[in-house]
């Protein structure tokens, strides 16, 4: 032990006010220090010093977003609050799903610590958000990856691609959790800033919540798992909180080390724990570790606790306290426990073998006192630590270049439009073998889908359906969806655009959409044009989470995702969870048998700016998204789970990027049966061309394939609702079992060629 960390004492700091501290190279601002300051009424020492750098960074705080965030609370109606259980604050959002389960589920990202070590900072991002998951009291069950990667050419691309999908499935296969969904999605937006965006799930009975709170005076404190290192330290408030710079390594901290077979153990531990009835609040150690679950704890409880720092196990003996308290180590959790239970808590982790200290215990001082080698060297308010930190109200204004953008439409760009059948023909292929909308299978054949034996649904299907109860099917459905060249475009519309099509999916499969988490990621917090991207996406998210009667549970902001000058697309991430009474009910989003009928529901209009055909084509982006339509989502999500549950559809798949063409195709493709097609009563009804038709990115609408025997039902369904609808196909297994897509008058191709091409694309660059 040095002198420098015998004289750091709280007493030491008191009365040497003038020391210089290295406030700036934690992430601080010089107000927040001196607001530190003013809080104690003399200087912090460096181990609170540490603790607040990490407590105040973006990460930790949302300080940059806060004021905004409340927009989501400000548009909760009664219908919203039936089933929420437990809402944003706590570590993840819970939803009652009925028959006495709940359902736990949350997003987060681990961007840059991808983009720094891939393998281990998208392996850590599972492993932190399944922790959150534990933490509320839930069994977790399944993942879902939402990845953003630069240009797929880019000789840099294939580092982080590797590494990443590398990570997440070494991580969750050894979880033996199904990562049952998610999305991948390439721009040289990205380039420098990756996205790793991970949604776990968990379920548990009602009466088996838990909350991250420390009440009770005399109650013990401790901590538990994986023993504490050096790796991550200072991740919080660095990696969270600056752009990267070159020249500055120290901007570049270690990225956490993941264990998946030690938090495999730490899951069981836990939720025999929790059956004994021996844990009454409990917090995972993800950011900022100690620093976190110290104070959140004590914020959350009644008075206050006090902490011996010597008696935490770590790893390497020669870390100092501040190391101690910002250390990210993964695969520990902090449990408040009754003196009473202690003997039986500590029995019920030595026969885990997952290895406990008594830390300290609650107190009723109201304080957050931490002590190293008999010296205090933290004494602090809980609150201040964790949730009244610095709320900045940041300026933002509209950037200068969105009106000429806005501006700058397909038409008014003139963009050719092919023309002739063969044209449509090879346009529908360079679509489909696109990187955003070719096969992910590259990708996803690296996760377990189907361990644990309740995957219902998985990718490729329109969303993840997982089965909770065995003997009545009770189950619930996930998807997410981004979408940054939209949110680009109009932030606002983006964000409600990417809402509206995860509940499309997630009504496509046959659920009812109930909840959403979202992980929110934007550029520099301090650049005005940026932060009003931020403003409009959450103030268009949360217009829509009212429209469609989902509430936000909880989620993440991800901010500072640029390099230099150079943002990334706004990209907020929307998941959305669906129940199902029944998944034996659910709808795939392809077709199996011949003869059904193909309908088509919702009208579409000449909506291709922001395109995927504008982007691959000519490299576009410019315009106005497509038109958003909360009456028509709800509807046609009315429609979908009646006809799912009712047995009226066998299949049913959503339109999104890449329009019909990409839709039709995915269908054909989902189990090789193919399908006839005729369009000239959708042109003739909604005044539009044989291109637009194929290609458009309308909203609210989806494809359906209806048994013979179950039309006259389902169209009268159609009919009485009032929504558009109209037969476009029949499916069909081809000659010879040759299938094919076949455009009536216009084109065919057959299912091998549509399947070479999607597939070929990820193989070519990774494989």
């Amino acid at each position: 032990m040095s002198d420098k960390h015998v004289k750091e004492t709280v007493e030491f700091a008191a009365a040497n006010p003038d020391v210089e501290q290295p406030y700036a190279e934690l992430g601080l601002k010089a107000n927040e220090y001196e607001q530190i300051r003013e809080i104690l009424g003399r200087r912090p020492t460096s181990a609170e010093l540490a603790m607040y750098s990490v407590m105040w960074s973006e990460h930790c705080s949302y300080k940059s977003s806060k004021v905004h965030l409340r927009k989501f609370g400000e548009h909760v109606t009664d219908e919203m609050r039936e089933h929420l259980l437990v809402g944003m604050g706590e570590n993840a959002g819970v939803v009652d799903i009925g028959e006495g389960w709940a359902v736990t589920f949350k997003v987060e990202s681990h961007n840059s610590p991808s983009y720094v070590e891939p393998y281990q900072g998208a392996a850590t991002g599972v492993g932190g958000i399944v922790r959150d998951i534990i933490s509320m009291g839930a069994r977790p069950v399944a993942v879902l990856d939402q990845l953003r990667f630069g240009e797929i050419s880019h000789p840099d691309t294939a580092r982080v691609v590797h590494g990443v999908v590398a990570g997440i499935g070494g991580y969750g296969n050894c979880l033996g959790l199904p990562n049952i969904g998610g999305e991948t999605w390439f721009d040289p937006s990205y380039q420098g800033n990756p996205l790793v965006n991970a949604l776990a799930v968990g379920v548990m009975k009602h009466e088996d919540i838990r909350l991250a709170n420390a009440s009770g005076v005399g109650n013990k404190v401790v901590l538990f798992g994986a023993r504490t290192g050096g790796d991550g330290i200072g991740g919080a408030s660095i990696l969270a909180s600056e752009s990267f710079d070159d020249t500055k390594p120290s901007k570049r901290p270690a990225v956490q080390v993941g264990d998946p077979f030690a938090e495999k153990v730490l899951i069981e531990c836990c939720l025999e724990l929790f059956a004994a009835g021996v844990v009454e609040g409990i917090q995972d150690l993800g950011a900022a570790g100690i620093s976190c679950a110290t104070s959140e704890l004590a914020s959350n409880g009644e008075g206050g606790m006090h902490v011996k720092l010597d008696d935490v196990l770590l790893r390497d003996p020669s870390l100092t306290p501040e190391e101690i308290l910002m250390s990210e180590s993964q695969e520990r959790m902090m449990a408040v426990v009754t003196p009473e239970k202690l003997d039986e808590f500590l029995a019920i982790t030595g026969k885990w073998e997952v290895e406990s200290s008594v830390l300290g215990e609650v107190t009723d001082t109201g304080r957050l006192v931490i002590e190293w080698h008999g010296d205090v060297i933290v004494d602090v308010p809980p609150r201040s630590v964790a949730h009244d930190g610095p709320v900045y109200e940041r300026p933002f204004t509209e950037p200068s270049w969105q009106a000429e953008t806005r501006a700058n439409t397909v038409e008014a760009a003139g963009l050719a439009k092919p023309q002739s059948d063969e044209e449509l023909r090879a346009t529908l292929l360079e679509l489909l073998g696109s990187p955003n909308l070719c096969s992910k299978d590259w990708i996803t054949g690296q996760f377990d889908r189907y361990v644990q034996g309740n995957t219902a649904l998985a990718y490729p299907d329109d969303a993840g359906v997982i089965r909770i109860d065995e003997e009545s099917g009770l189950g619930v459905a996930i998807a997410t969806d981004a979408n940054g060249r939209y949110c680009f475009l109009e932030p606002s519309e983006g964000a409600k655009l990417a809402l509206a099509e995860a509940y499309r999916n997630v009504a496509t499969s046959g659920a009812r959409p109930m909840a959403v988490s979202d992980c929110l990621n934007f550029g520099s917090p301090e650049d005005p044009e940026i932060m009003w991207q931020f403003a409009e996406a959450i103030d268009g998210l949360a217009h829509a989470c009212e429209d469609l009667a989902v509430p936000v549970t909880g989620g993440n902001v991800s901010l500072y995702n640029q390099t230099g000058q150079t943002a990334i697309y706004p990209t907020p991430v929307v998941g959305v969870l669906g129940v199902f009474d029944d998944v034996s009910r659910r709808s795939p989003s392809g077709w199996r048998d011949a003869g059904q009928t193909i309908y088509l529901l919702g009208e579409t209009a000449a909506e291709l700016d922001g395109s995927v055909w504008a982007d691959v084509v000519h490299g576009h982006l410019g315009g106005v998204p497509p038109k958003y339509r909360p009456e028509a989502e709800r509807e046609l999500a009315d429609i979908l789970i009646n006809a799912s549950r009712d047995g009226m559809i066998d299949a049913a798949h959503d339109l999104s990027e890449g329009g019909l063409a990409q839709a039709l195709a995915e269908a054909v493709l989902r189990f090789g049966t193919g399908a006839r097609v005729w369009l000239d009563e959708v042109c003739d009804r909604d005044g539009i061309d044989l291109f637009t038709a194929l290609f458009s990115e309308s909203t609210a609408r989806a494809i359906v394939a209806v048994p013979r025997s179950e039309e006259v039902r389902f169209t009268d369904m159609c009919t009485a609702r009032k929504f558009p609808f109209a037969r476009i196909g029949v499916t069909d297994t081809g000659e010879d079992g040759n299938a094919t897509l076949e455009l009536v008058d216009h084109f065919t191709i057959p299912v091998a060629e549509l399947r070479e091409t999607h597939e070929a694309t990820l193989l070519k660059h990774f494989g």
